[in-house]
């Protein structure tokens, strides 16, 4: 690559076969990615020309609903009202940490391109890994961060994240395959961030189905409101 050359983008990078769309709803997108590694879905909520959107994803096994309910879907629909773009992500590779903070960063590319310029990341389980990774890579364009249940494996560059980005972790007291200690070591990687143990809940967070829902439809707005000031 001479001086002069642009390097490709994270949406260039995917080396991309083909791609289509088509409106599920008035305010949802599909958009399918076939690429050399696989196909990435996207699920876009809201208008593309909105400023400010969240890139979500799963866990180990992908997964585009979210936890606690379909948690994703629900917000997608809950934040078009505030004109808050949602973008749920189904990995091309689920498990495969740099892939898969790839995609993040790639759904974020592709949201520059009509007009987002804000974002906040959520991951759940697994997730999480990617979702503070990709954090780290938009740096100031990112908004904070949210954390469902999270591993602390694939955490460690985020390391000291929570110093210059806001960053919420959610993890039940009861979760039956990463215990909440899982969260209190990301935590101290991060150096800080708001850690919410939710009583007697489970890796899947349904019995706090309602109460993330409320925290995160205030959370999620004020960021966002915090990072134009």
């Amino acid at each position: 690559m001479s001086d002069d050359e642009v390097p490709p983008t994270p949406l260039e990078q995917l080396r991309t076969m083909a791609a289509v769309e088509t409106m599920l709803t008035e305010d949802l997108r599909h958009i399918e990615v076939y690429t050399m590694d696989g196909l990435l879905s996207l699920f876009w909520h809201g208008p593309p020309e909105a400023e400010r959107v969240v890139i979500a994803c799963g866990g180990a096994m992908g997964g585009v609903l979210g936890p606690a309910d379909a948690l994703y879907q629900d917000l997608g629909v809950a934040l078009v009202e505030m004109g808050i773009g949602l973008i749920r992500v189904g990995y091309r590779v689920p498990n495969d940490t740099e892939k898969c903070v790839h995609d993040l960063v790639a759904a974020a590319d592709l949201a520059t391109r009509s007009g987002g310029t804000r974002f906040i990341t959520m991951g759940h389980s697994f997730g999480g890994a990617p979702a503070l990774q990709a954090a780290v890579i938009l740096q100031e364009h990112c908004a904070g961060v949210i954390t469902l249940a999270t591993q602390s494996a694939g955490c460690e560059p985020a390391e000291d994240l929570a110093s210059r980005t806001p960053v919420i972790l959610f993890h039940g007291d009861k979760d039956e395959i990463l215990p909440l200690q899982a969260s209190e070591l990301v935590r101290m990687v991060i150096g800080g961030g708001e850690l919410v143990p939710l009583s007697g809940v489970g890796h899947l967070l349904a019995e706090a189905a309602t109460e993330i829902r409320t925290r995160l439809m205030e959370w999620i707005p004020e960021k966002f409101e915090e990072h134009t000031e």
